[in-house]
């Protein structure tokens, strides 16, 4: 897809205007797949490859291609605008921000969103066991006849929480430390949105779905409340430092998400 291709399926009014920039990028659970330019555009170009094998060379050649059309649309939009792009000094601004993501990194929300993620990692590495059990436990039980749908049920809701933790597991990290970037960078008005609280919004709702996965597999299998509670705990702080960090991100309106009735 060339430049002039994208600027007009831009325009299509079915698109709602910048609904990828604050999602969760789990596009198999999005309702408003048909409405996201960011979706649909990937499907057409990467669509078929990512489908046969992500790690094939055609995949990664058309990727390469993208990259280059978003390359010459920046150099097509700095002349258009006057911008002398060779002017900039790289060297000091790779520097600059680079000294800026370590800062970030040292921050107590950065700091207790990684310490999460280990949690998280840790603790579903080491109850691998545990699952295999219960699988065998469904089977066993399902063998001898008992209530199929009630089988079913809790099966699913192991697998959804399981997917819901690993889904957020690192990007609750990712978007808190976006959330932390925006927030110093950009001085903006106060009577305008700022974008570190759509990041942080997308973080926190990250949260609460974790954190109800976990309470589901709490439940299920009561025998781990206790290493389970240690992370609800440390999750649920994350979540209140996050608040007072960013008081106006649950306020904040997404495109699409926060304005629209569910399709």
């Amino acid at each position: 897809m060339n430049k002039d291709e994208l600027i007009k399926r831009a325009g299509d009014p079915r698109f709602i205007s910048g609904i990828f920039n604050y999602c969760d990028r789990w596009c198999e659970r999005c309702i408003f797949t048909a409405r996201c330019l960011n979706y649909d555009s990937s499907e057409e170009e990467l669509g078929d490859l990512k489908a046969r094998d992500v790690n094939n060379k055609e995949f990664y050649e058309k990727l390469h291609e993208i990259f280059q059309q978003t390359k010459e649309m920046i150099i097509e939009m700095a002349e258009e605008t006057g911008l002398d792009l060779n002017s900039l000094d790289m060297e000091d601004e790779i520097e600059n921000e680079r000294k800026k993501r370590e800062e970030i990194k040292q921050h107590e929300l950065s700091m207790a969103a990684n310490k999460y993620s280990k949690m998280a990692g840790k603790w579903l590495e080491n109850e691998k066991a545990l699952f295999v059990e219960k699988q065998d436990s469904l089977n066993a039980l399902h063998e001898i006849g008992l209530n199929e749908d009630k089988l079913i049920n809790e099966a699913d809701s192991i697998n959804d929480a399981l997917e819901v933790i690993r889904w957020y597991q690192h990007q609750i990290y990712i978007k808190i430390m976006r959330a932390l970037h925006s927030d110093d960078e950009i001085e903006e008005e106060d009577d305008f949105p700022k974008d570190s609280d759509g990041s942080a919004k997308v973080a926190l709702i990250g949260m609460d779905r974790s954190i109800g996965a976990w309470g589901r597999l709490q439940n299920l299998f009561p025998e781990k409340t206790n290493s389970i509670l240690d992370i609800l705990v440390h999750l649920d702080r994350l979540r209140r430092k996050t608040e007072k960090t960013f008081p106006n991100a649950l306020s904040f309106v997404r495109p699409g998400f926060d304005t629209l009735e569910t399709p």
